[in-house]
């Protein structure tokens, strides 16, 4: 079997679930940061036998992963590439799982409601901000320590769960070059506002931005605009980008990122 076609890992922390696979890489993790010319210190380091260490081996080079040159046990180009694969997607699965879970221990929160101190409360997250309510059901609870009107902050403690959040949409929707000069475009991007809801609005380029901030009285973002997406989505806040056509492979490769949020491209109108 080609050698590449075991350098392409199973995704994130499902690689580690294939038997052997922890071992595998730090072996070679081993040969690739340390002078390694007999496996005995290395088979000890990793609490294996040294037979154990000497099959890892012929198995890694069997596979186009490993091999021994001038006198040391050092990995192939394949196998830095395996390397650097299998680690990378490790960490980015850790990444995202993390930033899912949240935990807080103490935190304030927007009060959805009049909330008396020593109340029980749910804290869920709503257009991106964090919001207390009286209740005992749900996926992140705690105590209110301070009273709070509806729209204050209050204090909230003894938090217990955690609070979950699903990643928004970034929907761009891009305008053809000569539209750009149509007034009816405007009614078009009405449209595209009054269907965005609560969501963030921007727009890449003058020209879509000169028609866009038109189309609304509403703020429309113009800077930073990939970066402020990928932070509200995270959030679950989603964002409506116009783009002229032209520019969309420019704005697309702002998004080239190890977690994206979910895109959608779509026509002006279609």
């Amino acid at each position: 079997m080609p050698a590449d076609a075991h350098t392409r890992p199973a995704s994130g922390l499902g690689l580690l679930r294939r038997s052997g696979a922890v071992t595998e890489l730090l072996f070679l993790h081993e040969c690739a940061t340390r002078e390694v010319t007999q496996l005995r210190p290395v088979a000890g380091r990793l609490g294996l036998t040294v037979q154990a260490a000497s099959h890892i081996f012929r198995q890694l080079r069997r596979r186009g992963l490993a091999e021994v040159r001038a006198d040391r046990y050092r990995p192939t180009v394949a196998g830095i590439a395996w390397l650097h694969a299998a680690f990378g997607a490790v960490r980015d699965d850790l990444d995202d799982r993390l930033q899912r879970l949240h935990i807080i221990r103490t935190t304030r929160a927007v009060a959805a409601g009049r909330i008396l101190a020593g109340s029980p409360v749910v804290l869920e997250v709503r257009r991106g901000v964090l919001e207390a309510r009286v209740g005992r059901q749900g996926a992140s609870r705690g105590t209110a320590r301070t009273s709070a009107r509806h729209g204050e902050l209050v204090d909230v403690v003894d938090l217990e769960g955690i609070v979950p959040l699903d990643r928004a949409e970034v929907r761009i929707v891009t305008m053809p070059d000569a539209a750009a000069l149509d007034p009816s475009v405007l009614a078009k991007l009405r449209r595209i506002v009054h269907s965005a809801g609560d969501g963030l609005l921007a727009a890449v380029g003058a020209e879509a931005y000169h028609w866009f901030q038109r189309a609304t009285p509403r703020p429309v973002l113009r800077y930073g605009v990939a970066a402020s997406a990928t932070e509200a989505s995270k959030v679950g806040v989603p964002t409506t980008i116009v783009v002229l056509e032209r520019d969309l492979a420019r704005l697309l490769a702002q998004f080239d990122q190890p977690q994206p949020p979910p895109l959608t491209v779509r026509r002006l109108g279609g």
